[in-house]
């Protein structure tokens, strides 16, 4: 896959208007209206996205209900058992293992085809790790969770994506929002990881958001055979422009552990914060990006994205934010004389 400076792409989810939401909870509109629907906002999202000037594009989980509940549904051996608090006034479908999982086909396949047809741009696939299937899961059937996040990664995520690489897919990127939720289960991501990609020739990026200290995955994470970490760092930034450590705190402590580790890895670099409304200013973009190429020392390494998803956020103020951020960029690739 051709390599290329500070590219710009989507993280994860996007939001639905409310109207989709309605269409597609009415029980007396068709499943055919429904799919057509769906269609039209996978495509009316990459459309958006590939205007904004994103390099890198999907479609914002258009398809998708969640990207937990979404996998699960489809997982032979997972029941639903109801609906938890994650966070805030938040709450998610928890689902119960009470058999051996069992790979029932591709299901992303669908979604996946349709983005490749439709696509200009480069396309990277996001989808759902086993850990944080296994953590956000009530586990009655396995001995342990270790032995429960090592069959969805073999039996589940590898065979998932050996079906999408086959019809084409070549940087796809693992979620695992709850790979830092127990520091001391790092080894356990890692091993569920490889697990999850052996044998597969792609690019593949591992997504993990709001940690507490992305540092604490040292020297763990350098077993994980990872091409791209996409990770947050805006949320924990000022608000301030400028390249020097005091200005860019939100960046400092694991660039600077990445640097003395000698990663060679790419870093996926938050630099929206997606639990705010206001719109950073592409300064602020630009000085993010340039302290963390300072840093490491190599344009090649960094990439950027917003934290997380932005569902949390307005679609306006979504794709402003990425409007932003693809300004930002440009300003930063300028300053270091590639464009």
């Amino acid at each position: 896959m051709k390599k290329f400076p500070i590219a710009t792409q989507e993280i994860g989810s996007i939001r639905k208007p409310k109207w989709l939401v309605k269409l597609l909870q009415n029980k007396d509109i068709s499943e055919e209206i429904k799919q057509t629907a769906r269609d039209d906002m996978s495509l009316l999202n990459l459309k958006m996205f590939e205007d904004i000037g994103l390099d890198v594009v999907y479609d914002g989980e258009a398809k998708r209900v969640e990207m937990y509940e979404y996998s699960v549904r489809r997982i032979e051996g997972i029941t639903l058992a109801g609906k938890i608090r994650s966070w805030d006034n938040k709450y998610y479908n928890k689902g119960r293992c009470t058999k051996k999982v069992k790979y029932k086909g591709p299901y992303h396949l669908d979604e996946f085809m349709f983005i490749k047809k439709n696509a200009r741009k480069m396309i990277k696939l996001p989808i759902t790790g086993a850990y944080t299937l296994a953590d956000w899961s009530y586990n009655e059937c396995y001995k342990s969770k270790e032995d429960f996040t090592i069959d969805l990664a073999r039996k589940i995520i590898r065979p998932l994506i050996r079906d999408l690489v086959k019809e084409g897919a070549d940087f796809i990127q693992i979620d695992e929002p709850a790979a830092t939720t127990h520091p001391d289960e790092i080894n356990l991501v890692v091993d569920s990881f490889n697990e999850s990609i052996k044998g597969i020739n792609a690019k593949f990026g591992v997504h993990i958001c709001y940690s507490g200290n992305y540092s604490d995955m040292y020297p763990h994470v350098l077993e994980m055979k990872n091409h791209q970490y996409e990770l947050e760092f805006a949320n924990r930034d000022s608000w301030s422009k400028g390249v020097q450590h005091a200005k860019r705190n939100g960046y400092s402590s694991f660039l600077k552990t990445f640097r003395e580790y000698g990663e060679k890895k790419e870093i996926g670099l938050g630099v929206l914060d997606v639990h705010v409304n206001e719109i950073e200013p592409i300064e602020i973009i630009r000085d993010r990006i340039l302290y963390a190429v300072k840093i490491v020392d190599d344009p090649n390494l960094i990439h950027v994205n917003p934290d997380c998803g932005l569902r949390t956020r307005s679609r306006e103020t979504s794709f402003a934010k990425l409007k932003n951020m693809v300004s930002g960029a440009k300003l930063a690739k300028k300053s270091l004389g590639l464009i």
